[in-house]
């Protein structure tokens, strides 16, 4: 059996190969012919206009920060969700013993066999780490949907504030006249 070191350097030298192989190629095989046309500075092919140092818009930085939160904290119901349906598994009271020595094994990631009758996980142990669980990702949760509220409280959600401010607040510029109901043709001949 091999061990794991030697897979571990055989993968980084076959990732460092693939990776420097077609630059060396590239190197050796490609064609040296330098112009002005083709040292000059381009940007997406086009010629460049004015100075490549502008100021981004910061509403790109908040607007990727907010995706890059919300999207982490997401990550984190999965490995709760794996530990949630072990529990409520394990909560079942019908449940043969087998299968919940096989359970109990599964959710502490011990070696299929290891749990004994008297070491596996009861029913009542179950149902109280299902509702620790359930309980810590409410909290969890509500911190997140406190989180998302303060954002959008905020504006930072918007993403042309000014804009939204103005249409909350502004008021009709001229009013309509009153609609009335039009004159019938033959009271305006006569």
């Amino acid at each position: 059996m091999t061990s794991l070191p030697l897979h571990l350097i055989l993968f980084i030298a076959a990732g460092a190969i693939l990776v420097l192989a077609p630059l060396l190629i590239g190197l050796f095989v490609r064609p040296d012919l330098p112009t002005a046309e083709k040292t000059a500075v381009y940007e997406c092919g086009e010629p460049t206009i004015g100075s490549s140092y502008i100021q981004f818009d910061i509403r790109f930085y908040v607007v990727a920060l907010l995706f890059i939160i919300f999207d982490v904290e997401v990550a984190f119901f999965f490995p709760w969700a794996t530990v949630f349906g072990g529990a409520t598994q394990l909560a079942d009271v019908r449940l043969s013993e087998p299968a919940r020595q096989n359970l109990t094994d599964k959710l502490l990631n011990l070696d299929p066999g290891t749990t004994t009758p008297q070491t596996a996980i009861s029913a009542a142990d179950a149902l109280g780490l299902a509702q620790i669980g359930l309980a810590d990702i409410l909290v969890f949760f509500g911190v997140l949907l406190v989180g998302f509220a303060y954002v959008w409280y905020r504006g930072d959600l918007d993403w042309v504030r000014a804009m939204v401010k103005r249409a909350k607040t502004a008021t009709p510029r001229f009013r309509a006249p009153p609609v009335t109901e039009p004159v019938p043709a033959r009271e305006m001949v006569s």
